[in-house]
């Protein structure tokens, strides 16, 4: 009787919560999207859908309550079980996928029906791990952020849930005179290469605005969205990252995310912070294996990463981030100086650069500054001389935890206060 009571309870609560992160995550209608959702309609990625899908599955996980019956060393193998699994999954589709665009290879049905059926019961047997791994992953980061003191009523809420998934990309505009977010529309993950360009090329002349088509690895529905991949390290980050934005979200800092770019940048490096400091202390603790690892790895993630591998020890002899910070300072003069088709072919340029030193940009814009220099954890890269990211590291610096930190910031509702906090 007390477990159903239970059970129905933390269907409430989970209800509840996914109605009210759904309210605040979903796009503030503006002119400037109305526009721009004349391209978008037929492609955008439906959330209210996946997240009712996503609630039934927690609970229907919960239901079982599988976890609570593994020891810890049987947590740990269910865990890298299922990254195993997936690191064979992409690599058959990869293969999969090969067969298809080899143009010597007439008959792909027949010959690719052996890897077609090694690729259905990965799949399944992918699916029958993934429910205990994703459970054990949640207490593991739930278990590290309370101990971290980010709890209320003594465990942390909204309660850490997440599910592999395909994610959607997002669709960033911003203006071509300056860089600003301001349209972020969530499309399918489906859209192949040539339909992302098609789809910025249209944007770009119907509106005379700067677009492009990003990857991203998670998105702070709830339960949270992740996307499917076989890096521990990038994947409890992430956990925790989106996780964080669940927790702002009942909180001044993140209601008023898309107020203005300094609030995105301080809710996006937030999150960054406290998703590197709980994932890593997750490695640590139950993964002492993977705790030397401090960034993903870009071949074992199942997108293409348009940055580099932060954590090595050894510099390349490009320095990604010091270019790209080089560059966006130069862009921005550029363009306060009004010289807009001279920043666009520059750009350019500098994208020819990253992608002859290994870094492959597709298309280096407006658009992908106003994205990608959101995400200020750490000095130099996209963010340029922006100064709301080293504002925030400084209050982390100055904060006694991690929990001081992100209980400070998130009652905050302007750049301004942040200055003052740290004596800007």
């Amino acid at each position: 009787m007390l477990y159903r009571l239970s059970l129905a309870v933390e269907w409430l609560i989970l209800t509840a919560v996914c109605l009210m992160v759904l309210t605040y995550s979903a796009p503030r209608a503006t002119n400037e999207e109305d526009r721009v959702r004349a391209y978008t309609r037929n492609i955008e990625f439906d959330y209210v859908s996946w997240m009712l899908n996503a609630a039934q599955i927690k609970i229907q996980q919960g239901a079982v309550g599988m976890p609570g019956y593994l020891d810890r060393e049987s947590s740990i193998v269910v865990v890298m079980d299922y990254l195993h699994t997936t690191q064979l999954v992409i690599q058959t589709e990869d293969g999969l996928n090969k067969i298809y665009a080899d143009p010597t290879i007439t008959d792909k049905e027949t010959s690719s029906a052996q890897i077609r059926a090694e690729l259905d019961q990965l799949t399944r047997q992918q699916a029958a791990l993934a429910p205990v791994a994703e459970a054990v992953l949640q207490g593991q980061v739930s278990q590290v952020a309370a101990d971290f003191g980010l709890t209320t009523l003594g465990q942390p809420l909204p309660t850490v849930l997440f599910h592999s998934t395909p994610v959607p990309n997002a669709l960033i505009v911003s203006p071509r005179d300056h860089i600003e977010q301001t349209v972020n529309i969530s499309v399918s993950p489906d859209l192949t290469v040539d339909q992302q360009s098609a789809l910025e090329d249209r944007t770009d002349k119907g509106l005379n605005v700067s677009s492009l088509v990003v990857p991203i690895g998670g998105v702070g529905v709830y339960p949270t969205m992740i996307m499917s991949t076989t890096d521990l390290a990038w994947l409890t980050s992430t956990i925790a990252h989106e996780w964080t934005h669940n927790y702002l979200e009942f909180r001044p800092l993140g209601l008023l995310y898309d107020n203005s770019p300094e609030l995105r940048t301080m809710n996006e490096t937030t999150a960054d912070i406290s998703g590197g400091e709980i994932g890593a202390e997750v490695l640590k603790r139950f993964y002492p294996e993977f705790s030397s690892a401090t960034a993903p790895n870009s071949d074992l993630l199942a997108f293409q990463m348009v940055h580099p591998n932060t954590g090595d020890t050894q510099p390349p002899p490009f320095d990604f981030r010091a270019e790209m910070h080089t560059t966006r300072v130069n862009v921005d003069a550029m363009l306060a100086a009004g010289k807009i088709t001279d920043a666009e072919a520059y750009m350019e340029q500098r994208r020819q650069l990253f992608v002859k030193n290994g870094y492959y940009i597709r298309k280096l814009n407006q658009a992908y500054f106003a994205f990608y220099g959101a995400y200020a954890d750490v000095p130099g890269g996209a963010a340029g001389e922006d100064p709301v990211g080293p504002a925030v590291r400084a209050l982390r610096a100055h904060s006694k935890s991690l929990a001081d930190f992100i209980n400070r910031i998130a009652w905050m509702t302007s750049f301004d206060q942040l200055k003052k906090a740290v004596g800007q």
